[in-house]
């Protein structure tokens, strides 16, 4: 994307885009991968900001995936990996949906294995700083929009820590009931806050697409809005 001269000063727009129930569960239900990522288009993203649990959640599908190579235009991968866990680099590399991959570790991350190339970003002591790390990742990187595509717990410390700008809702007519193990916040403990229904859709097939953003915020600092 070009640079714009109202958002260079600023750290990159954030914004959390979750498949959910009707409870606001990520789990325990038929989600519309179809119709998640044709709306998650909406931002063009310049990075797609993931937890190692998703990442290491989709290891074995990964290892059976094609890799046609990096994805020229594609987005560029971070991963919230603090403990180190993920190996797999080169597959998400190659599997054909970024450009490349970074690993976001902290400075208590176990040592890498000697022979890793991928690249690093290391904020935070004992874990990952956030908002170090997506604002670092605007400047060396030139990013102006992260979108969120994460389990509960990386959306609920953004939220917690006040690093959203947009909550997006992709809701299914569906209860998980007991099935309902995770919420896409997680078990984050965020202050309360007002947000401001800022679009909303309806589809026929039931799903309803909801888009919220802290109240007060200009809505110029909000791509993809009508």
């Amino acid at each position: 994307m070009p640079a714009d001269a109202s958002r260079s000063s600023r750290r990159p727009y954030v914004v959390a885009h979750t498949a959910v129930s009707l409870e606001g569960a990520t789990t325990g239900f038929p989600s519309s991968v179809g119709r998640f990522y044709e709306l998650a288009s909406t931002w063009q993203e310049d990075i797609t900001l993931a937890g190692a649990d998703t990442i290491l959640a989709q290891e074995q599908a990964l290892a059976a995936a094609a890799r046609p190579g990096p994805a020229a235009d594609g987005p560029l991968l971070a991963v919230v990996d603090g403990k180190g866990r993920i190996r797999q680099w080169q597959a998400l590399r190659d599997v054909g949906h970024w450009s490349n991959v970074i690993a976001l570790y902290a400075q208590s991350t176990p040592p890498r294995p000697a022979s890793s190339t991928v690249p690093e970003l290391v904020t935070g002591a004992e874990r990952v700083d956030l908002a170090e790390a997506i604002s670092e990742l605007g400047r060396r990187e030139g990013a102006e929009v992260v979108r969120v595509d994460s389990g509960g717990s990386l959306t609920g410390a953004l939220l917690e820590a006040g690093l959203l700008d947009e909550v997006s809702l992709l809701i299914h007519p569906y209860l998980a009931g007991s099935r309902a193990r995770n919420l896409w916040y997680g078990s984050a403990a965020y202050p309360a806050e007002v947000l401001e229904l800022v679009d909303s859709q309806a589809f026929d097939d039931g799903l309803v697409w909801l888009r919220y953003r802290p109240a007060g915020q200009p809505a110029a600092d909000h791509p993809g809005l009508p």
